[in-house]
């Protein structure tokens, strides 16, 4: 495991594109929930406010950077061949494809954090008096929505690396995971019926996993914070299997 886990490093640090990504994740995330908080203008529970899940609303945009890094990871390697030299060096693929998950969360992990503790100290520049006080990690519910969010990108990474192992086409693979991420939810709203509404907010990776954020008014939420996390852990376990399996079972 070890050389192969030096292998996907040595890939990642020294191609230009992942890095961009990660950093881009990083920016894309800070500068939204900067924009987000300077347009709030009531941060307290009677107007609706949550100062700490209005703070991390970056991440609707930066999970996008994560999962186009994911999903490049392994079907670049399909698209330019490479993928034979790695399964060559590593020929029992179930060890390189979790070397290949195991330094994708390392690094989104990383970015992930950097991202969400900046968003959190921006929110902290930005918001007045009452929001200002409740962005502190001394605070339970906000330590949790931050832990809780970086967890989800870590998460929304293996989906996107799941999803691209089975497709492998980059273009596909792309179109896939930001259509669940994003469509999903969409589409949730264009429901009539509040029964089948709030069961597609339940079951959707990026509206279950992101109520996680929430601090404020949880009786409200269509899930709970820790399980809708679980139904995004969920998602991710089913692609990183069917891709997996199908790495296993396919030739190169």
């Amino acid at each position: 495991m070890r050389p192969a886990l030096h292998a996907e490093w040595t890939k990642i640090r020294t191609v230009a594109g992942p890095l961009w990504l990660l950093l881009g994740t990083i920016a894309a995330t800070v500068a939204l929930s900067a924009v987000a908080t300077s347009l709030v203008t009531c941060t307290s529970a009677r107007c609706g406010g949550d100062p700490t899940k209005i703070t991390l609303m970056g991440v609707y945009l930066g999970q996008a950077l994560v999962a186009i890094l994911a999903v490049l990871i392994i079907s670049g390697e399909y698209g330019s061949g490479l993928i034979r030299t790695t399964l060559t060096a590593v020929p029992r693929r179930a060890t390189a494809f979790a070397a290949k998950a195991i330094t994708l969360t390392g690094v989104v992990a990383v970015a992930g954090t950097v991202a969400v503790l900046g968003s959190l100290l921006a929110g902290w520049l930005i918001l007045p008096g009452p929001g200002h006080q409740a962005l502190s990690l001394a605070d339970g519910p906000t330590l949790r929505a931050v832990l809780g969010t970086v967890l989800y990108l870590i998460l929304i990474a293996l989906l996107s690396l799941g999803i691209a192992t089975a497709v492998r086409d980059s273009a596909t693979g792309i179109g896939v995971v930001l259509g669940l991420l994003y469509i999903v939810p969409i589409v949730s709203q264009t429901v009539g019926d509040p029964h089948w509404q709030r069961l597609l907010q339940q079951v959707a990776p990026m509206s279950a996993g992101l109520a996680v954020q929430a601090t404020t008014d949880l009786r409200s939420l269509p899930i709970s914070p820790w399980a809708g996390l679980g139904v995004t852990a969920g998602w991710a376990a089913a692609a990183l299997l069917v891709g997996g399996l199908l790495l296993h079972v396919r030739d190169a």
